[in-house]
């Protein structure tokens, strides 16, 4: 059962409290979905990458089946031991980028910093599943030495892992770091912790980001519409009402949402909510993800079908990520 938070009542740690509900035991889960005998069997008991999934998605996903859109993306089963031509460990081109242990440069103007190993989920997609964090330390103070020595920089990315599985006070303690550097005018999250924790987004939260002195841009993770439940929704409104934008990027993955209607309906509810469809992803080849990739000529069907049925404003754009490239490129 989820922790509910009363309307007048403040509890700094119940997100915590939420984050340990998660399904980290396989076995469990699959007594939670009611599986049977035969579909345990295509479960993987010791996955590499291992499970982790918020109790609010699990209740939203169908008994007794391993055909539901919300469990294909987080179940780890034996498709991922298949090893595929072209799927790699590292397919987005994250290690020949690095300029310090959690910095990356990849495009003009702006660095990504993996500011955390730690996730709200593990997507059985994520081209970051054999990331080496292993490097990571507890202090961002050579990467903020780098980012200060370089003026054409003038917005990071915080991204993991998830940096909303930061504490308030280390958030805090790097976002005023950043705010003072006088080259640094934007701070955009990479973050898919609302989807499964909204708790997250809790009031001292939001006046945390109120109280510092930067635009702030939030890029969300989701994608079918069944994530997207009136709290999440809610949650998000949080930041929109403080003048932070709110954007969406999916990855386009078989089962899931390789589906004219689904798609429709996941930008028709972003946009009836103020946020903007920004990335449809194209598979990064990662090692393990081969059975969730849809072919490229699909994926231009599918959102030339878009266009068809929604304004423009509400069709994203179909992208994949070419290492060396300096931007995502258009399909």
């Amino acid at each position: 059962m989820l922790v509910q938070l009363p309307s007048t009542v403040s509890v700094p740690s119940l997100w915590r409290q939420v984050l340990r509900q998660n399904f980290v035991d396989i076995s469990k889960l699959a007594d939670f979905l009611e599986l049977d005998e035969t579909q345990r069997k295509c479960l993987l008991a010791r996955p590499r990458f291992t499970l982790n999934l918020p109790l609010r998605l699990a209740n939203k996903i169908g008994k007794g089946t391993l055909d539901d859109p919300i469990l294909k993306q987080f179940l780890p089963t034996v498709s991922e031991n298949q090893d595929s031509l072209g799927f790699v460990n590292d397919p987005v081109g994250d290690n020949s980028c690095r300029k310090a242990n959690k910095l990356i440069e990849k495009y003009h103007g702006r660095v990504l910093l993996v500011a955390t190993s730690a996730c709200a989920m593990h997507c059985r997609y994520c081209f970051r599943q054999h990331f080496d964090y292993e490097v990571i330390d507890k202090t961002f103070d050579n990467e903020l030495k780098l980012i200060q020595a370089d003026d054409s920089i003038n917005e990071v990315i915080l991204s993991g892992g998830d940096p909303l599985s930061l504490d308030d006070r280390i958030l805090e303690n790097l976002l005023r770091r950043l705010s003072a550097i006088p080259h640094i005018r934007k701070v955009r999250f990479h973050t898919r912790f609302p989807i499964g924790i909204p708790e997250r987004l809790d009031k001292a939260f939001c006046e945390m980001l109120k109280s510092i002195p930067l635009q702030f841009w939030f890029v969300i993770h989701a994608n079918h519409p069944r994530e997207l439940d009136e709290d999440v929704l809610k949650a998000l409104k949080g930041l929109q009402y403080l003048g932070i934008p709110v954007l969406n990027q999916s990855v386009l993955l078989q089962g899931v949402n390789d589906c004219a209607d689904t798609l429709t309906e996941l930008s028709e509810v972003l946009i009836d909510h103020g946020i903007t469809p920004y990335y449809l992803h194209q598979l990064d080849r990662v090692q393990g993800a081969a059975h969730f990739e849809v072919s490229e000529s699909k994926g231009e069907a599918l959102v030339e079908e878009m266009a068809a049925r929604l304004p423009g404003y509400a069709v994203p754009r179909y992208v994949k990520e070419v290492p060396g490239m300096k931007s995502k490129t258009v399909i």
